[in-house]
């Protein structure tokens, strides 16, 4: 029964744009179009009183628990010799914030987000959609078409293992890993911090040695400060812009 209905609103309900967007996406029909609706509906948006209004929070918590399983698996079987530190950096390079955010772009999740949020789409709000896409998929057909969605749609597709391998992007911590061979000081500082569309947003600049080398504002402090560390690094010339490599700097 529950087919027979979801391919009814597929073919003959005002839905289908949305639930054929999905196919696309998911390789899935949608059978509770309600979830799928919550996953790109972000908190500023979100009406709490009515349950198909709620935002897309508990599904991203979901998503992110059961992706990062089906990721931690996936590298687990396609590294069979590697070290539990190894796997443990793949995994998290793959599910980290940034590489989500563009993931979610790979696969026009901005196009879905737009339909229900009258907003700016951030990077913030494309990862989370993603992972909460991952979780309504999740309770929709359960973990093993979520696994196959997420091996087929997004990590054959859209990730390049190999090049991830040799891929460090926590500007951060490449930043400070520099300034302390270097022994200078680097001090991350707080410029504004305003809201956007009702959401918090922080302008942080980084400074080495009191003069300021990068500035960035993102909507979490976190993000600010590792975009400005990316700015930095460029302008330093220690990061390689075009394929985001740190470049070894040392002389011997």
């Amino acid at each position: 029964m529950k087919d027979l209905v979801k391919w009814w609103k597929y073919y003959f309900t005002s839905s289908r744009p949305f639930m054929r967007s999905i196919r696309r996406i998911t390789g899935l029909v949608p059978r509770d179009l309600v979830l799928y609706k919550i996953a790109f509906n972000h908190r500023s948006n979100a009406n709490l009183s009515h349950p198909k209004y709620q935002s897309n929070e508990r599904l991203e918590y979901l998503g992110d628990a059961v992706l990062s399983m089906i990721v931690g698996d996936f590298v687990f079987r396609k590294y069979p010799y590697a070290s539990e530190g190894f796997l443990t950096k793949m995994r998290s390079k793959v599910v980290q914030r940034r590489s989500l955010n563009e993931l979610a772009y790979n696969l026009k999740l901005d196009d879905l987000l737009s339909m229900f949020n009258p907003t700016r789409i951030s990077n913030t709000m494309m990862g989370n959609a993603l992972e909460a896409l991952v979780g309504a998929v999740y309770l929709d057909y359960g973990f093993e078409k979520t696994r196959r969605f997420v091996i087929r749609k997004i990590l054959l597709p859209f990730v390049d293992f190999r090049q991830l391998e040799q891929f460090d992007d926590n500007y951060k911590s490449q930043l400070l890993e520099y300034c302390q061979k270097e022994n200078v000081q680097i001090h991350f500082q707080l410029l504004e911090r305003s809201k956007v569309h009702k959401r918090d947003c922080f302008k942080v600049a980084v400074l080495i040695e009191g003069k300021k080398v990068g500035e960035a504002t993102e909507f979490s402090k976190k993000s600010a400060e590792q975009l400005a560390s990316y700015h930095a690094l460029v302008k330093m010339g220690l990061l390689d812009e075009h394929n985001g490599y740190i470049r070894n700097n040392s002389n011997g």
